[in-house]
C-alpha cells in the first residue's frame, strides 16, 4: 500500500507544478476531390473546426485563441483532426469498419497535403493550412504526413481495446498521439527544432498519460452521457469496443493488486485502485517537472540536462542546425505550443485534492481556473 508520505510527496510535486461530435459532413470515401478550396469553403471548414473544438475539446478550443494567428488554422485541422480519428471506435459498430474509416482518414491527409483534399471541412483545412506554410517558408517547411499517419495507426492499433502491458507501453501510446500532434503543430509556426520537440515530447507523454487517467472511468462504466464530454478529446479516448475495461498498465495493477472484475464492481473503492492511479499519475507528473527543468536550463544558456529519446527518428533528422536562434529563442518562440502543459497540471492537482479517486465526479467538469492559468503562463512565459 501507499504510504501518507508518498502521497504528499506528489501534493509536493504538484504544488510546484501549478490533464463526439455528431457529424455534419459526410466522410465516405467516394467523396470527390477539390483542387481549389473557395474562400467560402475555408471559412466554412475553419467555423466547423472551431465549433468541433468547442463542443468537445475545451482546453485545446481556449489555448487556440494563443497560437499565433499564422498558425491557428493549422491548430485548429491538427486538433479537430485528432477528435475525428480518436472518436472512430465510438462512431462505428466493430473494429473492421473502424479501421475503413481510418483508411479514409489516411487517404484525406494524403490528399489534404498534396493540395486536392476532398469535400470534408478538416481535409479542406488542413489543405489551405499546409499551402499557406510552404508560401510563407518559399517552399522550405511542410508538414509531416508520416506524423498524421502515426496517430491515426496507434489510434487503429487500440480500436480492440488491447491492455496495456506496462508504463513504457502507455508512455509509447501518448508519444505517438499526444506528442506527435505537438510535433505538427511546431512545424505549423514554422519550427524544425530538436530541442523544441524534446520539450514537447515530455508535455505531450504527460498529456497523454492523463487522459488515459481521466478516460478510465467512462471505460469502465460506459453510458450516453459519456459519450459527450468536452475535456480534452477524453471522450475521444474511449470507443464503444472499449466498454468494462480498466485501461490501467498491467504491471502497475499487478504490483498494487488490482483486479479488473472488482474495479467493475466497486469503482473508486476497488482494493489499490488509488494506488495504482498515484503511480501511473507520477510518471504523468514527471514528465512535467522534466519540461519545466528543461525550459529552466535551456533559457539559462544550458544544455537539457539528457538526450531526446527519439531525436534518432526521421522526422528530427531531418532538421538542419539552426544558425539565427539560441535554444532560449527557440523555447520562447515554441511556448504557446507548450501551454497543453496548463490543463494537464491543473487535472493532475485535482485528482491529488481527491486523494487519487479518478472516480470523482468534480474531475468530470471544466477547470474554472484554466482561462486565468493559461493567461497567467501565456504572459509570465512559464508553464
Amino acid at each position: 500500500m501507499r504510504s501518507h508520505t508518498a502521497r504528499r510527496t506528489l501534493r509536493g510535486v504538484l504544488g510546484r507544478q501549478q490533464c463526439q461530435f455528431r457529424r455534419t459532413y459526410a466522410t465516405e470515401v467516394q467523396q470527390p476531390a477539390a483542387t481549389v478550396s473557395s474562400e467560402a469553403e475555408v471559412g466554412s471548414a475553419r467555423a466547423y473546426c472551431l465549433d468541433l473544438l468547442r463542443k468537445y475539446d475545451t482546453p485545446s478550443f481556449l489555448l487556440q485563441s494563443y497560437m499565433p494567428q499564422k498558425t491557428r488554422d493549422a491548430y485548429l485541422a491538427i486538433r479537430a483532426f485528432n477528435i475525428e480519428v480518436a472518436r472512430t471506435a465510438d462512431t462505428t459498430s466493430t473494429p473492421t469498419i473502424g479501421s475503413m474509416r481510418l483508411q479514409f482518414q489516411r487517404d484525406a491527409i494524403t490528399k489534404a497535403l498534396a493540395g486536392t483534399p476532398p469535400k470534408q471541412p478538416i481535409a479542406i483545412l488542413l489543405a489551405h493550412a499546409a499551402e499557406d506554410l510552404q508560401r510563407r517558408t518559399n517552399g522550405k517547411s511542410k508538414f509531416s504526413k508520416s506524423w498524421f499517419h502515426r496517430i491515426i495507426s496507434t489510434r487503429e492499433q487500440y480500436l480492440t481495446n488491447p491492455p496495456y502491458p506496462d508504463l513504457a507501453a502507455v508512455e509509447s501510446y501518448a508519444e505517438n498521439t499526444y506528442s506527435t500532434l505537438m510535433y505538427l503543430t511546431l512545424q505549423a509556426m514554422p519550427m524544425a527544432s530538436l530541442t523544441a520537440d524534446h520539450v514537447a515530447s515530455h508535455i505531450g507523454k504527460a498529456t497523454g498519460i492523463t487522459t488515459i487517467l481521466r478516460g478510465l472511468p467512462l471505460l469502465a462504466f460506459p453510458g450516453p452521457a459519456n459519450h459527450h464530454s468536452n475535456q480534452g478529446g477524453m471522450a475521444g479516448d474511449v470507443g464503444a469496443t472499449r466498454q468494462g475495461s480498466v485501461m490501467l498498465p498491467l504491471d502497475v495493477m499487478a504490483r498494487h493488486g488490482v483486479r479488473e472484475e472488482q474495479v467493475l464492481r466497486e469503482g473508486a473503492e476497488a482494493a489499490g485502485l488509488r494506488d495504482a492511479v498515484f503511480e501511473v499519475a507520477t510518471r504523468a507528473s514527471d514528465h512535467l517537472i522534466t519540461a519545466r527543468e528543461m525550459v529552466k536550463n535551456l533559457r539559462a544558456g544550458q544544455d537539457a540536462g539528457h538526450d531526446f529519446e527519439h531525436g534518432h527518428e526521421e522526422e528530427h533528422m531531418d532538421y538542419a542546425p539552426s544558425q539565427s536562434s539560441t535554444h532560449a529563442q527557440e523555447i520562447q518562440q515554441a511556448f504557446p505550443v507548450y501551454l497543453s502543459a496548463v490543463p494537464t497540471s491543473l487535472w493532475l492537482e485535482r485528482l491529488q485534492k481527491h486523494d487519487f479517486d479518478v472516480f470523482a465526479p468534480k474531475l468530470r467538469v471544466t477547470d474554472w481556473r484554466q482561462p486565468w492559468k493559461t493567461w497567467l503562463a501565456y504572459n509570465r512565459s512559464n508553464f
